[in-house]
């Protein structure tokens, strides 16, 4: 087994594990602080932006961010609702392929971004119904802290 593979199992275990029983404003707003606490706490400049069926629920954009990192989540977030994955998994499957988003899926890079760091709101039992997206530090780093924050609120 190589890395990738290594990795896309345990990508896909934290898609099994951290799916709510619900997922309301109240608990967009939660992970939302905590990511937000944390950047400052840790001087990181990043944008968080949370959405449920295309719902904005909450998004922030530290001081040092740009309009560009406002796009990255938006362009993360739409690989989770089109492939019902975190856009990390997505981006290491097109890794371990070695094709792009345009060569494999014939979807547009402008739109879309294979780069890790929105991960899937799962509610059990129903499945994908949004996303948690965070744009500013390398992909792993994105995705950890979404992650990370997700099990905080579990």
């Amino acid at each position: 087994m190589n890395n990738y593979d290594e990795l896309l199992k345990e990508l896909e275990q934290q898609e099994r594990d951290l799916q709510f029983q619900e997922f309301t404003n109240e608990t967009a707003l939660k992970i939302g602080l905590i990511l937000v606490e944390r950047a400052k706490k840790e001087n990181k400049r990043i944008t968080i932006d949370i959405n449920r069926n295309g719902h904005q629920l909450f998004h922030y954009s530290c001081q040092g961010t740009s309009p560009d990192n406002d796009q990255w989540v938006i362009r993360k977030s739409r690989v989770v609702s089109r492939f019902y994955r975190s856009s990390y998994y997505i981006t290491t499957l097109l890794a371990k392929t070695g094709k792009t988003l345009e060569e494999k899926y014939k979807i547009s890079s402008i739109e879309y971004a294979a780069s890790g760091g929105a991960f899937p709101i799962i509610i059990k039992d129903v499945g994908v119904v949004g996303a948690i997206a965070v744009s500013g530090m390398s992909q792993g780093e994105d995705h950890d802290w979404v992650v990370s924050a997700i099990k905080e609120c579990m």
